[in-house]
């Protein structure tokens, strides 16, 4: 009983956050509806300079299209932060030896799988629905989106619940160091 009130007492992070719910298209928000997807990154290491520009005319095509598109770009996974810190402390304390080996590996471990990962990155177009917008017309514009994207030779998918949750920790909860 305690806990319900306190819980309504302070705000919830959705709510700070100003998301109202999930809806079948992303995410719904005090300001409108956001729509995620997921572009697959081109290797442009193996382009040659006018393919490059013609990828980069493609892009811009995209997002002149679409004035309330907004790329973002994050890690591809969580952090290890909190697991090292735990593992170093577990370390600092335990007396037996080979328990302190072990550890170490974990340590170890954690540390090289982070810095395969830090190199790996995810790409995403967000749009922003006005607000007022019917599902219709979210629709629409869900599709508009996806088309003009794959007509401009990038591979989109957008995310449906699990990605945009586990997105929203990756981006929430990425290391600041």
């Amino acid at each position: 009983m305690k806990k319900n009130k306190q819980k309504k007492k302070g705000n919830s992070l959705q709510q700070l956050m100003g998301i109202q719910s999930f809806t079948p298209y992303g995410l719904k928000t005090n300001r409108g509806t956001l729509l995620f997807y997921n572009i697959t990154p081109t290797n442009i290491s193996v382009l040659s300079r006018a393919n490059i520009e013609i990828k980069i005319r493609h892009l811009m095509n995209v997002l002149s299209a679409f004035p309330s598109m907004e790329i973002v770009c994050t890690d591809s996974s969580e952090c290890f932060d909190e697991n090292k810190l735990y593992l170093q402390k577990r370390i600092a304390e335990e007396p037996n030896p080979r328990i302190r080996e072990i550890l170490a590996k974990d340590l170890q471990f954690l540390d090289q799988a982070q810095v395969e990962m830090a190199s790996a990155r995810q790409f995403l177009l967000i749009v922003r629905c006005k607000n007022g917008m019917k599902q219709e017309q979210i629709f629409q514009m869900d599709n508009n989106v996806s088309k003009l994207v794959a007509e401009q030779n990038f591979e989109i998918r957008r995310l449906q619940k699990p990605d945009l949750k586990r997105f929203l920790a990756i981006y929430f909860e990425a290391s600041m160091q």
